[in-house]
C-alpha cells in the first residue's frame, strides 16, 4: 500500500483536535517544536514481506486523509479488527480476503462506485461507505453480523439486498436519491433509520420495524404523517423540513421523547394535543412554522406539553 505523504493532513485522535485543525486554531495542549524531520521521506511503502508481517498482532490499523489509491499488502494482518482508510483516493474494495477477523471497516470519503471484495468478511459488524459514488446496495448478503450501515452521500436511488441483514440495528441512507421507503420488512432488530434529504413523497414501508427508536426523515417532501402504527417504541421522531401541515396519527407514541417538526406547515395549535400521551417528551422543535408567529409561542408550548424541558434550541427555564 503506497502512501504519498506530501499532501498529508494533520490527523488527530479526537473530534475536538479534528476541529481545532479545520478551523485553523492551535492545540496549545500539543507542544510546539521547529525541529523537522531527520528523514525526508515523499512516500512510504508497505511492502508485505518486510514492514507488514512484523504487525500481525496488529488490531486496528487507522490510514486517514492520505493519499491512498489502492488498498495492497494487509494480507499479514490476519489478526485486525477495526481497519479505517477514511478520506483517500481509494476507488475499489479489494485485497481484504485475508482480514477475516475484521469486525470495523470505514472507507468513507473515498471514490468507490460499487461495493464489493467482502464476501469472506462475515464478522463485520459495522460497515461505514459514507460520501462515495455508489448507486446501488448490493453484494452485502453475507454480511449476516453486521449491526450498522453508513451509506450516506451516495448516488443510491432504491433500498434494495437488506433482506438477510437480520442483525442489523442502524441503517444511515442520508443524502442520496431514494424516492421511496421499501424492502424494509425484514430488519426487525432496526433501531436507528435515518433517511434524511432524499425525494421521499410518503411515509410507508416501516410497519415490520416494530423496535424503531429513532427515525429520521428531515428535508424530504412527505406531506402527511402516517404508517407509524406498528412503531409504538419510538423515541425520536424527526420530519423536520418538509410539507407537513398538520400533526397527526402519533398519539399512540407514548414513549417519544423528541419530536422536531420544525420547517412545516403547522398552523392549528390543537395539533399539540397528538403529543400529550407522550409523557417523557422532553424536546420539541416548532420553529419556522406558522405557529411560531403567535407572540405567546413558546408559552403555549409550555402549557400545552408540560414535560417538555427544551424547545427548538433553547432550554426552558423555570
Amino acid at each position: 500500500m503506497e502512501v504519498d505523504r506530501r499532501g498529508e493532513s494533520e490527523e488527530s485522535g479526537d473530534e475536538e483536535t479534528r476541529r481545532k485543525s479545520i478551523n485553523g486554531e492551535q492545540d496549545t495542549t500539543q507542544p510546539s517544536t521547529s525541529k523537522e524531520s531527520p528523514v525526508d521521506m515523499e512516500t512510504i511503502t508497505l511492502d508485505p514481506d518486510e514492514e507488514v508481517r512484523h504487525f500481525w498482532y496488529l488490531f486496528t490499523l487507522s490510514l486517514r486523509q492520505n493519499l491512498i489509491k489502492k488498498i495492497e499488502n494487509l494480507d499479514g494482518l490476519r489478526s485486525l479488527q477495526e481497519l479505517d482508510v477514511y478520506d483517500n483516493q481509494i476507488r475499489k474494495l479489494e485485497n481484504l480476503q485475508n482480514l477475516t477477523e475484521l469486525e470495523q471497516l470505514d472507507v468513507s470519503f473515498n471514490v468507490l462506485r460499487k461495493i464489493e471484495g467482502l464476501e469472506r468478511l462475515t464478522r463485520i459488524k459495522k460497515l461505514f461507505l459514507l460520501h462515495n459514488k455508489i448507486s446501488t446496495i448490493a453484494n452485502l448478503n453475507h454480511l449476516t453480523s453486521l449491526e450498522m450501515l453508513e451509506l450516506g452521500s451516495n448516488r443510491i436511488r432504491m433500498i434494495e439486498n437488506l433482506d438477510s441483514l437480520a442483525s442489523l440495528q442502524s441503517l444511515f441512507l442520508g443524502t442520496n436519491k431514494i424516492t421511496q421507503l421499501q424492502h424494509l420488512e425484514g430488519l426487525h432488530n432496526l433501531t436507528v433509520l435515518s433517511i434524511q434529504s432524499n425525494r421521499i413523497t410518503k411515509m410507508e414501508g416501516l410497519q415490520g420495524l416494530c423496535n424503531l427508536r429513532e427515525l429520521y426523515l428531515s428535508h424530504n417532501g412527505i406531506e402527511l404523517i402516517e404508517g407509524l402504527e406498528n412503531n409504538k417504541k419510538l423515541t425520536t421522531l424527526d420530519i423536520a423540513a418538509n410539507r407537513v401541515k398538520k400533526i397527526e396519527n402519533i398519539s399512540h407514541l407514548t414513549e417519544l421523547q423528541e419530536f422536531w417538526m420544525n420547517d412545516n406547515q403547522i398552523e392549528n395549535w390543537s395539533d399539540l394535543d397528538e403529543l400529550k400521551n407522550a409523557k417523557t417528551l422532553e424536546t420539541v422543535y416548532l420553529e419556522r412554522n406558522p405557529l411560531q408567529k403567535d407572540p405567546q409561542y413558546r408559552r403555549k408550548i409550555m402549557l400545552a406539553l408540560p414535560s417538555v424541558r427544551q424547545i427548538d434550541a433553547t432550554f426552558i427555564r423555570f
